[in-house]
């Protein structure tokens, strides 16, 4: 089986894809300081009128915490898989360049050594 892989292209789609992550981690971020915000105007539970400080927090605020409990691991792995995968990419398809040029090298030097000949009858008497 032969690769035929084309470097640019391969650094090409890591841009694309590191952009798309920065979205991912972009994301992340608007959620770890909107969900906060959002469940601190959400309103509170107080039985009977009041509010304040001593009051707890309201059915909205728990669920917005209980959201955001749950994806932060998750959001944390997606930004390290995609961090790994792309050096990961980066790093074989550094590896397979450095292949072919060494390759080439071992060809090169190959190609400029003595040539051998041997003639049939040659030495003979």
């Amino acid at each position: 089986m032969g690769w035929d892989i084309k470097s640019s292209g391969v650094r090409g789609v890591l841009i694309k894809t590191s952009t798309a992550a920065e979205g991912f981690e972009k994301a992340g971020k608007t959620l770890q300081t909107t969900l906060p915000d959002a469940a601190t105007h959400a309103g509170t539970l107080s039985f009977g009128g009041g509010g304040g400080e001593g009051a707890g927090a309201g059915p909205v605020a728990g669920a917005l915490a209980g959201l955001m409990t749950s994806h932060e691991q998750r959001l944390a792995f997606i930004g390290a898989r995609t961090g790994a995968s792309i050096k990961g990419a980066m790093d074989a398809t550094t590896a397979y360049v450095n292949g072919n040029l060494e390759q080439a090298a071992t060809a090169q030097r190959e190609a400029l050594k003595e040539p051998k000949i041997d003639l049939p009858g040659a030495g003979q008497k």
